[in-house]
């Protein structure tokens, strides 16, 4: 199993990135929670990694903490949630911000993340509330902010970071008219796709 990788940042295309690591290129898929604390493009990395085999693909999720992708792990355990929507979860919200939901039940909040309906967010908080009893959120993981994203200066122009950016919400499971609506509100002249996801996953949750 992979389970950690050190290297250089080659490409970064939310919500997924290239890692060099000993001259072999590994592409990793990130919540977008994760994504924004990336350092910028040939800068080095280290990713704490879960690895899926399936019939038809091998696949490398990244964590920037050991206890973020903890997380990840529990919640992938829920019956009914599978990594695709592991990733859409911690996009839509932090590790912090997703255990505080499931402690307090708060089925509201859930069901706004991309592919959790009603049923699917009972189940996580039925499944979860005991496996996370006792897990101090602001100890275990490392608390997210409101702090502006690293720089990724990739040239791209504005049209060029909508259609990353709407993308990127439509590879963590939202649908193309939502991603391309809630998009063009939060758009502001000279965003960064970064930000424009930041922004855009903010104001669903």
């Amino acid at each position: 199993m992979i389970g950690r990788l050190r290297g250089i940042l080659l490409e970064k295309q939310p919500p997924e990135l290239l890692i060099e690591v000993n001259g072999i290129g590994y592409e990793v898929q990130m919540p977008m929670s994760c994504f924004y604390e990336l350092p910028n493009i040939g800068e080095e990395a280290i990713i704490y990694t879960h690895f899926v085999v399936r019939e038809d693909a091998q696949l490398l999720y990244g964590f920037n903490t050991v206890k973020e992708r903890a997380l990840f792990r529990e919640v992938i355990k829920a019956n009914g949630v599978g990594p695709k929507l592991g990733l859409g979860i911690l996009s839509g919200m932090t590790a912090t911000q997703f255990v505080a939901s499931v402690e307090r039940e708060d089925i509201s909040t859930l069901v706004k993340l991309p592919g959790v309906g009603k049923k699917t967010a009972e189940r996580l908080v039925v499944e979860m509330k005991d496996r996370l009893k006792g897990w101090s959120a602001g100890d275990l993981f490392t608390p997210f902010t409101d702090a502006a994203p690293l720089d990724n200066s990739t040239g791209s122009s504005q049209s060029n970071a909508e259609e990353e950016a709407v993308s990127a919400l439509l590879s963590l499971g939202y649908k193309p008219v939502q991603a391309s609506k809630v998009v063009s509100q939060v758009m502001k002249p000279g965003m960064t796709c970064e930000e424009l996801i930041k922004d855009a996953l903010k104001s669903m949750v």
